[in-house]
């Protein structure tokens, strides 16, 4: 597979990576009860239920 790409952002991401994901604390991202997928026993968020929550926030000066 080659060297770690730094830039790499993986698919399913345990909580700490999905609120770094956001910009968001881990207590902030449990409030948001966002889905999450189940790999074995890991509970794992998807980054594309990520950005789409991302997405629909409202835009700063848009009613």
């Amino acid at each position: 597979m080659g060297k770690h790409d730094p830039h790499f952002t993986p698919r399913l991401m345990p909580a700490p990576e999905a609120a770094h994901y956001l910009g968001v604390s881990e207590s902030m991202l449990r409030q948001l009860d966002l889905p999450r997928r189940m790999l074995g026993a890991k509970r794992l968020y998807d980054r594309f239920d990520l950005d789409a929550y991302a997405s629909s926030l409202p835009i700063e000066g848009e009613s």
